[in-house]
């Protein structure tokens, strides 16, 4: 297998944290996945004006140019070894985000990510039959109690769309085919050679998109676009690696901690307010969240 990045160093508060809270390494993995791209999601917001498929564009080109310099220093080759399962994996990402940067600019930030939740379902529904992963009983009740916090936080939102709310969903299904296709490549790929898929299939695609649907960014949008790559380049990394380390299952579930950055940044950012539903919903979502892997390391 090809030469392995070091794991986060390790510390004695990371350390306490992991013991309290049964953290895994895997875990710990998807925490940081979940920051970053909380971040950037405030990012694509913030330039509703520029195409969703031309901030693709953009992402995969930091993306690429990031992922290069790291396996050039790491003299790791960089079409791996499943190429097929590695171009479905750049194709399900990066039509999966496409579509979820489309909900994030049509919709209020908290209903996008919270339409988007779904993927983590998605994924572990897949695994059954493409990975042939167990999944017990009751992490099926653990799974239902994340869907109904879904639920409760979603509402009934009159600001987002039917036409929406159905790209939402099926941004959260190519999401999972996504996943599940990290995962098939576990054991023989390094995490940046999965990451660099995503912008060695979708620039030449998105590329020749903005040809025909170009809007020129102007000012701040620079800055925003190149943190966009950045961000989301790291957060892809550690997601990565939380997939390769950890049942999907199991880390699947931790993604729905992003909602903790949703809700607050929609509200204070974008004035983006929410009845008393959402509260009880994001409590609900970490109960199913929290059940899910504490039964998980067991």
């Amino acid at each position: 297998m090809d030469k392995e990045l070091p794991l986060l160093p390790a510390s004695p508060f990371l350390t306490w944290i992991e013991q309290k809270l049964g953290l895994t390494q895997g875990v710990r993995y998807m925490l940081l996945a979940v920051f970053g791209f909380a971040l950037m999601n405030v990012l694509v917001k913030y330039i509703v004006h520029i195409p969703a498929t031309e901030v693709v564009f953009f992402r995969s080109l930091v993306s690429l140019v990031m992922s290069l310099y790291f396996l050039r220093q790491e003299k790791i080759t960089v079409l791996g070894r499943n190429k097929k399962i590695l171009f479905l994996r750049g194709a399900f990402g990066g039509s999966a985000l496409i579509l979820f940067f489309t909900t994030i600019q049509e919709m209020p930030l908290a209903s996008a990510v919270t339409i988007h939740y779904l993927a983590p379902i998605f994924t572990t529904l897949i695994a059954i039959f493409v990975l042939k992963e167990t999944l017990f009983k009751r992490q099926w009740l653990f799974f239902g109690i994340c869907f109904l916090g879904v639920l409760l936080i979603k509402g009934f939102d009159e600001r987002v769309s039917l036409f929406y709310f159905g790209l939402g969903i099926l941004s959260a299904f190519l999401s999972g085919c996504a996943y599940n296709c990290i995962r098939l490549v576990k054991e023989s790929e390094h995490p940046l050679v999965v990451v660099i898929s995503f912008p060695l299939v979708m620039l030449p695609i998105s590329g020749i998109y903005c040809l025909f649907d170009w809007v020129t960014p102007q000012g701040w949008d620079w800055l925003f676009l190149l943190g966009i790559g950045i961000l989301t380049q790291i957060a892809q990394y550690f997601m990565t690696k939380a997939y390769q380390v950890e049942r999907a299952a199991r880390v699947a579930s931790v993604s729905y901690t992003g909602m903790l950055y949703a809700l607050p940044f929609g509200m204070l950012l974008f004035d983006e307010y929410f009845g008393l539903l959402p509260l009880l919903g994001m409590v609900v979502v970490l109960l199913g969240v929290w059940l899910n892997v504490r039964f998980g390391k067991k």
